[in-house]
């Protein structure tokens, strides 16, 4: 081996020791945190049935308030991402999961619709920063040949929640039902909730603003981190918040991830559904068939990111996924009677959904520079918010209309197999890590 390959060899085991410090110092932290984040996103889905019934809610009722959600998130997400630059992530970060775990909790006390409207509408208000928020932190920390890995692990939480989510949700439903004079679902926010206030304060204590901050990395070991970061801004297209709104990739990435957020909401607030609309009688079996989806996801999701860091090629990675979504989900509306086929599409559609998210985050930070990553993202991720209403919304208007989602599903794994291929309108030069 020559002297330059030898050295060059060396430089890749530091930067390698670098990285996986800096992993196992925040993933931890950060996924435990997010997978109480989409657990409070979902567990209404494992609510509706006995929350329905207890408050006389319809279908409409209950996707109108589910979706409202993310009408907020997306009308807060800039601001919020705006604000975690100006205070820092540890407080910003900290303060939102107090006072979501807080709203959480409070969902055990809804006894109305305008109630039920206005909880999910704050949540969705407390949320709003969070997921894009911690994009940015990690893209701060990571240069792109490392971040398909670093943020599937972090994403794996989505899929993760309904693995454990399902689970525990059921169990709660079904066995604390009338316990101590509150119903399974209040129950269910209850034991859910809390814990995010607790994590808050974790927050605080434990997460570090950035790497500069840190004392558990040496001078050289930040001087790495710096020049590979600094190495990828030159490359970058979009340095303004004008350039934002006006590149037009940024647009094509916004109707990726609307398709994106289709296929990820669609089975978060519908699965339940489905199941026991398939036969499933039990709340807490139709918790652990739920969990069999997110499980395939979990590894499907690891698996993509890993072959996409190592090919270093992003659009075929997220295409995939998304067109698997779309078969899924048109599948599961073939025959929602049959729970093989229910089961059998709504596995395949797990599985594209769960790393469809992770290896879309790996597109916007390939344009937008440092300085516009925070606005960007939360406004890519804002406006994807809009599909996350439309998805549990418009199946619920179906299912009312017609007494079936299949029409919907159908409507849905449509659009969802349109972004798949949008993807490949990208330019594979620049979001290709280099």
């Amino acid at each position: 081996m020559s002297t330059v390959q030898s050295t060059a060899s060396r430089a890749l085991a530091e930067h390698d020791r670098t990285h996986r410090l800096v992993t196992w110092r925040l993933m931890p932290l950060l996924l435990v945190c997010y997978l109480f984040a989409h657990l409070d996103r979902i567990n209404i889905g494992f609510a509706k049935m006995q929350m329905s019934s207890d408050l006389h809610f319809s279908d409409t009722v209950y996707g109108f308030g589910a979706g409202l959600f993310f009408i907020a998130y997306a009308l807060f997400g800039v601001p919020s991402n705006i604000a975690l630059d100006r205070v820092g992530p540890r407080r910003w970060i900290a303060s939102l999961m107090v006072v979501w775990g807080v709203l959480s909790t409070g969902m055990l006390w809804v006894e109305s619709a305008r109630g039920f409207y206005v909880l999910r509408f704050l949540l969705g208000v407390a949320e709003a920063g969070f997921f894009p928020g911690i994009l940015v932190f990690l893209n701060r920390w990571y240069p792109a040949r490392r971040r398909a890995q670093v943020t599937a692990l972090f994403a794996i939480a989505v899929p993760m929640a309904g693995v454990l989510g399902g689970p525990l949700s059921g169990a709660i439903l079904e066995h604390f039902h009338d316990v101590g004079g509150l119903r399974g679902w209040q129950w269910m926010f209850l034991i859910e909730g809390l814990p995010v206030v607790l994590l808050g304060l974790v927050v605080l204590k434990w997460l570090p603003d950035s790497f500069d901050s840190v004392r558990w990395l040496t001078p050289e070991q930040k001087q790495q981190l710096h020049a590979q970061l600094r190495s990828e801004e030159q490359r970058k297209t979009i340095t303004s918040f004008g350039g934002i709104l006006r590149d037009p990739q940024v647009w094509l990435l916004v109707a990726v991830y609307f398709a994106v957020m289709l296929a990820v909401n669609t089975l978060a607030f519908w699965m339940p559904t489905l199941i026991h609309g398939a036969g499933i009688g039990r709340d807490s079996q139709v918790g652990l068939l739920s969990a069999v989806p997110y499980l395939a996801g979990c590894f499907f999701m690891i698996g993509c990111g890993r072959s996409s860091d190592r090919h270093r090629e992003r659009r075929w990675h997220l295409c995939v996924p998304l067109l698997m979504a779309a078969v899924g989900i048109a599948v599961a509306g073939l025959a929602p009677e049959n729970p093989l086929l229910v089961m059998g599409g709504l596995v395949v559609a797990g599985m594209g959904a769960s790393a469809a998210l992770p290896m879309f985050w790996q597109l916007p930070p390939a344009f937008l520079s440092n300085t516009t990553q925070a606005a960007g993202i939360a406004m890519i991720s804002s406006f994807g918010s809009i599909a996350a209403f439309l998805a549990p919304y418009l199946i619920g208007w179906m299912r009312d209309a017609t007494q079936s989602a299949s029409l919907a599903l159908y409507v849905l794994a449509l659009f969802i197999a349109l972004g798949g291929l949008l993807v490949l309108r990208t330019h594979a030069a620049i979001v290709n890590p280099h």
